[in-house]
């Protein structure tokens, strides 16, 4: 079973890359944020790796960090959420919100993250309040800042891969990078998801 690939960014996408070891490309899920802080195609890179393997499909999950993985595999633990809804709730929260919101009980701030709904909330809550407990802290990598050029469209597509529509995607993306400037994919996800909720 694949445990870590040590390779070459060889493409991205909305909620995926291509990582290049020895010849071979490995197809990789990311959560959003996590995918905004790979290095750019070309470079090197070490990911960790999680393998799910089910009758008609071989899927890898991909990590930078120790804590986002052991965060994974605690939402995948949880009844009824498979690897992508795991990815999902990823994609909303960093894993120190995601740990904190959990502890209190904030359904309705885990309700925020699209596709999330109440039962699910309640169950992540139910299920994971007192084991998220053991999780270090501060666990994200340090995101590299995009290219004036680039962040537009890279805000846009991580918009579009949590769901919204190209519209409110385009709006949320012209706001936040109005107020925040180039600043990293990971604060331009965070204010943009913000001016979506306060939207509706």
């Amino acid at each position: 079973m694949i445990a870590s690939l040590h390779g070459t960014v060889l493409e991205k996408s909305q909620d995926e890359a291509i990582i290049e070891v020895a010849g071979v490309g490995y197809r990789v899920a990311f959560s959003v944020l996590t995918l905004g802080r790979l290095p750019p195609v070309g470079e090197p890179v070490r990911v960790r790796v999680r393998t799910v393997v089910r009758e008609d499909a071989f899927e890898l999950f991909g990590f930078l960090t120790p804590v986002e993985e052991a965060m994974f595999n605690l939402l995948t633990s949880v009844s009824h959420v498979g690897p992508r809804l795991a990815m999902t709730v990823l994609s909303g929260l960093e894993v120190d919100e995601l740990v904190v919101a959990l502890e209190r009980g904030e359904v309705a701030r885990l309700t925020r993250i699209h596709g999330v709904g109440r039962k699910t909330a309640e169950r992540l809550v139910l299920e994971l309040k007192d084991k998220v407990k053991v999780l270090p802290r501060s666990g994200a990598a340090p995101a590299p800042r995009p290219s004036d050029e680039g962040a537009r469209s890279d805000l846009v597509s991580a918009l579009a891969n949590l769901g919204y529509r190209p519209a409110q995607a385009e709006a949320a993306a012209e706001a936040a990078l109005a107020k925040l400037g180039a600043a990293e994919l990971e604060a331009l996800l965070r204010e943009a998801l913000r001016a979506l909720r306060t939207a509706t």
